[in-house]
């Protein structure tokens, strides 16, 4: 914990920051699955449709904020665009009366998401010594996941103090997005560390990348084409008995052990080789969805949940920590960029193949699926240099 103390100001504004919008984004998040497939009647596939393309949509869009962030030689203004956009996407939830008003208002946020991503995190990995990167990246998020872990709880509350009347929950949802962005507005100072020169250089394509980043990029599509929406652990909860009203709290267990776990990994990585720690994550989701696969009592499932957060906190923070550690400083956030658009790709199919599976074979296909592919993807990780 000593590492704490030496972190910079700036990667605690950006935990504050992450914190306030994830309280917001995951009321949204927590109430989605139930609204859409019990209010809205629709079928698993289009829930998954929807979570695939906002975050696909988000991904992509890390891909042109990145770069532009490089040439531009800027962090500061791509972050607050993208806050404020998310920010600006909340008060459309609770005025959409269909599917199509709420993927256009998940795309708007999901599009803000996308833009701030590459640019906050290689904002991080600038002010951030070599030594503290990966304390830093659990730090945020830690943080970010403190955000996830309460709004789950607040939309129980608010659902039982209004009724179950989810529109007037979406509206008061807006406030902590508000929050964040003015926070960030405030008091994030653009970093000093850029490179002359930066604003000359052509995006050649992903061979101008870094070898080792291309190697990162290629595990984490891999991966993410086993890691679906968690829109799906909350239906897996529901299938074994838990009620609509309970099932934001899937979330926020999944949360509490991402939240646990993410800054310890992190520092860790600081003292061990990072890969070991990605390959103990992708070993912790295989187990995950095996498990998950034959569970049918909500004991079981929770236990699968919490395991899928460990994953996460194993290695979500580890693979930002790798890829900054190998992108040349002139393309960090173009790195991070590409990374999170290969994510997204993957993120799209991964969400589509499990809400169509999920309708044809039922959860336990999904999971074993899934935890085929994840092993899959831990093989190709094992092929990766040391530190």
């Amino acid at each position: 914990m000593a590492s704490l103390s030496k972190l910079p100001r700036t990667v605690w504004i950006l935990g504050v920051v992450s914190l306030l919008m994830d309280l917001s984004s995951e009321i949204y998040h927590a109430l989605l699955p139930a609204f859409l497939t019990i209010t809205l009647g629709l079928p698993v596939a289009a829930m998954g449709a929807l979570d695939g393309i906002a975050e696909a949509t988000a991904n992509i869009a890390k891909l042109a904020s990145g770069r532009l962030s490089d040439r531009s030689m800027k962090r500061k203004p791509w972050i607050l665009l993208g806050y404020g956009m998310a920010a600006l996407s909340k008060p459309l939830f609770p005025l959409a009366q269909g599917v199509l008003p709420v993927l256009g208002a998940r795309f708007v946020d999901r599009i803000g998401k996308g833009i701030r991503g590459a640019p906050r995190d290689a904002m991080l990995a600038d002010e951030t010594p070599p030594e503290l990167r990966g304390a830093a990246f659990g730090l945020r998020q830690a943080m970010d996941t403190v955000g996830a872990f309460l709004a789950p709880l607040a939309a129980v509350a608010l659902m039982l103090v209004f009724a179950n009347d989810i529109r007037t929950v979406f509206w008061i949802a807006i406030i902590p997005a508000a929050l964040s962005f003015l926070f960030a507005w405030v008091m994030l100072k653009e970093p000093k560390r850029h490179l002359a020169g930066n604003d000359k250089m052509a995006w050649g394509g992903w061979r101008t990348l870094d070898k080792q980043v291309r190697r990162l990029i290629g595990v984490g599509f891999l991966l993410g084409l086993a890691r679906f929406s968690e829109s799906f652990l909350i239906l897996k909860a529901m299938d074994v008995g838990l009620a609509a009203t309970w099932s934001p709290l899937v979330l926020s267990l999944f949360s509490l052990a991402y939240l646990v776990l993410a800054y310890p990994a992190g520092a860790l990585s600081d003292r061990v080789d990072p890969k070991s720690l990605l390959l103990a994550g992708i070993a912790v989701l295989v187990a995950a969805d095996l498990w998950l696969a034959q569970s049918t009592a909500l004991w079981a499932v929770l236990t699968g949940v919490a395991l899928w957060g460990a994953h996460m906190a194993l290695t979500q923070g580890i693979f930002a920590r790798m890829i900054a550690d190998a992108a040349p400083e002139h393309q960090r956030a173009t790195s991070f960029g590409a990374f999170f658009f290969a994510s997204g790709v993957s993120a799209l199919l991964a969400s589509l193949g499990a809400g169509l599976l999920w309708d044809r074979g039922g959860p336990a296909d999904t999971f074993t699926t899934a935890a085929g592919v994840a092993a899959l993807a831990g093989a190709m990780a094992w092929l990766l240099p040391r530190r």
